[in-house]
């Protein structure tokens, strides 16, 4: 079964169940769940614990004995099986199918730690007899829209009281980090006293600068018209030294993508299936970001995005004479719903028409 993290603790609040899956690429909240397991796992009398590293040539069959082993001290073992990034392939996912088998006469509780699981991967067997025991919980990176409500609320956790504006500035310098964001609100905690209003000056005033951006973050601002933002993330993408033909690919495959969405819906298709017939797929929750984009941006505006995008190329290339920084910042803002910057760049570039 399902459960966000931010429910995790009421799904634990009456009992612990046989397996719980945590999968996901942020931190705070993938470290904060797994802890969350561990605690009410020791509250209901599990006093045992067993970690499994899951390294290159890892022994599945270690998970087996370990499954099947008895303590002296307990009958009630907690297993950790830290996959990582690591996918468990076909031996794993024997082991791990033979272990939902064999876990419902079984008193231990297996804590499965990993990456994010695409959605092949959660159909797989194993996955699915391994969901039916207990619960996945997919943690998700907190959407930029909705940090500064997380941060805000968050920092009651530390005795602090903040302002909307103050938690939106500290998204916006630890956006892409929460625990650097969750390191900053203790920081400020011991700065100021206990139930203290946290204004934006005390954050501007004791708070670095510790965003990090990647070029999918810069593709998600795009498509949501988040032109701030986007002058933001390619400036950070800049400071980490990023090559621009890392951000140039992705805004242009975004483009294709944009632009094959139009075919379909063209041809008389619904956006879902549109959506679906993308490789790889666009799921769910990333849809209204895509339909906002069609919308906003018409085919012929996107055929001449892509015109720019492979002139920009040819430049990186060396067979063009293009401004490459200030080009791709433009090709972004415009993806973004710029007024007026295609115009400008056709004739400070002299693109084709």
């Amino acid at each position: 079964m399902k459960v966000f993290a931010d429910k995790l603790p009421d799904a634990l609040s009456k009992s612990v169940p046989p397996v719980i899956i945590v999968a996901g690429d942020e931190p705070l909240q993938h470290m904060e769940a797994c802890d969350q397991v561990r605690a009410r796992a020791r509250e209901s009398g599990v006093e045992e614990r067993e970690v499994l590293h899951v390294e290159a040539n890892f022994a599945w069959g270690r998970l087996t004995e370990s499954a099947a082993s008895l303590s002296l001290f307990a009958s009630r073992k907690l297993i950790e099986l830290r996959l990582g990034s690591a996918k468990p392939g076909q031996e794993g996912g024997k082991a791990l199918k033979e272990y939902a088998e064999q876990a419902q006469g079984s008193d231990n509780i297996l804590l499965v730690s990993c990456a994010k699981l695409d959605a092949r991967e959660q159909k797989s067997a194993w996955f699915r007899a391994l969901d039916k025991l207990g619960l996945f919980v997919p943690v998700w990176p907190v959407d930029a829209s909705r940090l500064g409500f997380w941060l805000r609320d968050r920092a009651q956790r530390h005795g602090l009281s903040m302002s909307l504006d103050a938690a939106r500035l500290l998204g916006e310098r630890t956006e892409g980090n929460l625990l650097a964001a969750d390191q900053e609100l203790q920081k400020l905690a011991l700065m100021l006293p206990a139930g203290a209003q946290v204004s934006p000056r005390d954050v501007a005033g004791g708070v670095e600068n510790s965003a990090r951006y990647d070029v999918f973050t810069l593709v998600d601002a795009c498509l949501k018209a988040e032109r701030e933002r986007v002058l933001r993330i390619l400036a950070g993408l800049a400071a980490e030294g990023t090559e621009p033909p890392i951000i140039l690919w992705a805004l242009t495959r975004e483009i294709r993508t944009l632009l094959s969405l139009h075919q379909h819906l063209d041809q008389g298709q619904s956006f879902e299936h549109a959506c679906k017939a993308q490789k790889p797929p666009i799921f769910d929750r990333r849809r209204p970001a895509y339909q906002e984009a069609i919308r906003r941006l018409p085919l012929k505006r996107l055929h001449k995005l892509l015109m720019f995008a492979q002139r920009l190329d040819l430049s990186i290339k060396g067979a063009a004479d293009l401004p490459l920084e200030q080009g791709i910042q433009d090709l972004a803002l415009t993806l973004a719903g710029g007024r007026g910057l295609l115009a400008e760049m056709a004739w400070s570039y002299r693109v084709a028409q």
